[in-house]
């Protein structure tokens, strides 16, 4: 049986920091980009799925609705998994249809102009608290931290600073 070691949102996705400190941290086999947009382009499924080739990880990329049918039916096999969402609201929406997420990590999103930064690297919208909110209140930990060696910021201390 398969297991999801963490889910995390960052806009950048698959990266270095995810590639180096995430994932050989957390002794993962398997990164899963989960997102509507990046399961339909091709040529982005093909840079994400050839970037780590010779990593020995095992890369998926998925849409939303993929992700939780491939849960349901194998639960993700036998891959310990690092769940990688572009934006919080696709991270709820996968929750929300029956992803078991036990940990959202907050990790990259970039500045908007609507948005406000929590920590460096990552800022997000009033809206987006009231989503993590939502996502906490159903036993979820959710934390802000760009990697594993740099301070944990909890849903509550974040909100005390925003």
């Amino acid at each position: 049986m398969g297991q999801i070691v963490l889910a995390r949102v960052d806009d950048r996705l698959i990266h270095g920091q995810v590639m180096t400190k995430w994932s050989k941290g957390m002794n993962t086999n398997a990164l899963f980009v989960v997102d509507d947009a990046t399961a339909k382009d091709p040529f982005m499924k093909d840079i994400y799925t050839m970037s780590t080739s010779n990593t020995g990880m095992t890369i998926k990329v998925l849409s939303i609705d993929e992700a939780v049918d491939y849960w349901n039916k194998s639960n993700f096999e036998d891959y310990k998994a690092i769940l990688l969402f572009k934006s919080i609201a696709g991270a709820k929406e996968a929750i929300d249809k029956g992803l078991p997420v036990k940990r959202l990590n907050l990790g990259g999103i970039a500045k908007t102009k609507d948005s406000k930064f929590v920590i460096p690297n990552i800022a997000v919208r009033h809206e987006d608290m009231d989503t993590l909110k939502e996502v906490e209140s159903k036993g979820i930990e959710v934390f802000f931290q760009v990697v594993p060696d740099t301070k944990s910021v909890s849903l509550k201390d974040a909100i005390k600073s925003f």
